[in-house]
């Protein structure tokens, strides 16, 4: 077989759970088509729950300790100095024809400046030229659809900074068709191209990548009647009133923006009826089901154009959404599993048939996609990279997550760092700042008799050979990995391990 057409459709903060295919409820026959045509890795996590590092890690195929992208704030701008070749460019110089529309979150250039493509040949996003993640030679929103893109900002303006407020959260239905959200842009890019396009002798990259289901939950009237809300769940509550002395209450206590934001939240939505909680619930699967509209879509013109043939599609989203676990906790921002785990399909006809419509638990990560598309495309393996082939029979004993706050301390908190298997979950981590020296604690969970996490067993006899076992692989993998890879690019420099004096100013 000719080296494949490799389509990558991607969501941003979709839960792993937020698919028909795992939960009947929610309304997702685009993406569920692509699980009923491949594998869907049940066990999936990504390396840092929260945007920028998470894609980064995802491109560049690095743990964001190695590409120095720890949090929401970092950035690789300078592109002399690179940790490793990113996916699109290694595609391009492997001589596939790469087109980018939407979301990549590089924040590769500053405010007012055009960050690189990256190896894309063509490029879209459903942002304004003033954004950050402009890049040279993209159409942007505003170029062509600048009242909508106004629109769409004037509705989600009491949403706040990422639309996460809690305002964002309890939403409202869209007054603005969907053509004229961003995902709505992003779309009919994709779909201007998809009716142009004539191979060439290239086989063809595509990434066609959603802004949404992440909040804010302004939803099209016609999907969120699709819902009934006397269907949705109550979030399930857990046994304690506080979150209890876990990672991210360590963090909380030494990061102002994750402690206010939560209980800022937290304030709002407690207030609020049952009825009225379960409906932030319907409106994120309505948004869920709002870019499964626009994926459909894309499927269904890829498939009219014959581009199905000889491709392998991958479908993913960066990270999950906790949607009011844990005592009211939403957005990202930690290493439980609504946070950690997101939905990963590997379908169509390059994979074998006899895998379609199967489920595969090893523990895979996001990491893992690099060396799976370079296999696929007859490219030579980075050394550095930790990620394994998922078409291989390569596995691991379990999959790695890092955690360090959220980008706006001023110093970050210290890390935290997770090792899961299908069974456990073992998170390290430190009181403080990274510039504390403090003692290492520990959360061990059960994920088979406690699947929501609420039970800490670190310290639990019948449990310290798990314990013991998990630590060793942990950092087993961790030092392997780090000795192969480089470390700490962040665009600021060393500025973030530098302590600041009592006047805020950095030593």
């Amino acid at each position: 077989m000719n080296r494949p057409n490799i389509i990558m459709i991607m969501t941003d903060q979709q839960r792993w759970d937020a698919l028909g295919t795992v939960n009947p409820l929610v309304i997702t026959p685009g993406i569920d088509s692509l699980a009923r045509d491949g594998i869907f890795f049940d066990q999936a996590v990504c390396q840092c729950p929260m945007c920028v590092p998470s894609r980064n890690s995802l491109m560049f195929g690095l743990y964001p300790s190695q590409t120095g992208v720890r949090n929401n704030r970092g950035a690789l701008l300078d592109e002399s100095r690179l940790p490793a070749v990113p996916l699109p460019q290694l595609l391009h110089d492997a001589g596939y024809f790469c087109a980018g529309f939407g979301k990549t979150h590089w924040n590769n250039t500053r405010p007012g400046g055009m960050g690189s493509r990256r190896g894309f040949d063509v490029r879209a996003e459903g942002q304004s030229r003033s954004s950050i993640l402009c890049e040279e030679g993209a159409v942007m929103m505003d170029d062509e659809d600048a009242e909508g893109l106004r629109a769409y900002y004037e509705e989600t303006g009491e949403f706040g900074s990422g639309e996460e407020n809690a305002l964002g959260y309890i939403g409202k239905p869209s007054s603005l068709p969907k053509e004229h959200h961003r995902d709505g842009f992003i779309h009919r890019k994709c779909m201007e191209f998809l009716e142009d396009y004539q191979p060439d002798g290239r086989p063809l990259f595509l990434y066609f990548s959603l802004i949404k289901p992440h909040a804010g939950f302004n939803i099209p009237p016609e999907f969120e009647s699709l819902y009934n809300i006397n269907d949705i769940p109550d979030i399930p509550a857990p046994p304690w009133d506080e979150e209890p002395d876990t990672h991210i209450a360590a963090a909380m206590k030494v990061s102002p923006s994750l402690h206010d934001v939560h209980y800022q939240r937290k304030a709002v939505l407690d207030g609020r009826s049952p009825e009225e909680k379960r409906r932030t619930t319907l409106r994120y699967w309505a948004n869920c089901t709002f870019m499964d509209d626009f994926i459909g879509s894309v499927l269904e013109k890829i498939r009219q154009k014959g581009l199905d043939k000889n491709t392998l599609f991958v479908f993913l989203s960066d990270h999950g959404e906790m949607l009011g676990e844990r005592d009211g906790r939403f957005s990202k921002y930690c290493l439980f599993d609504s946070s950690v785990r997101v939905p990963l399909i590997l379908a169509g006809d390059y994979v074998s048939a006899a895998l379609h419509g199967t489920r595969d638990s090893r523990p895979a990560m996001l990491t893992d996609l690099i060396p799976t598309l370079c296999a696929a495309a007859g490219i030579a393996p980075d050394p550095r990279l930790p990620g394994i082939d998922l078409l291989s029979d390569w596995r691991r004993s379990g999959a790695f997550c890092e955690f360090h706050g959220c980008g706006t301390e001023r110093v970050m908190p210290a890390p935290a760092w997770m090792w899961r298997s299908e069974d456990y979950k073992l998170i390290l981590f430190r009181d403080g700042t990274v510039l504390d020296d403090t003692p290492l604690r520990g959360e061990l969970y059960d994920l088979k008799n406690d699947p929501h996490e609420w039970y800490n067993r670190f310290d639990d006899p019948a449990l310290a050979e798990v314990r013991s076992r998990m630590t060793l692989e942990l950092l087993a993998h961790v030092s392997s990995a780090f000795a192969r890879g480089p470390a700490f690019g962040d665009y600021r420099g060393l500025e973030p391990l530098t302590r600041p004096d009592q006047a805020g100013n950095t030593l």
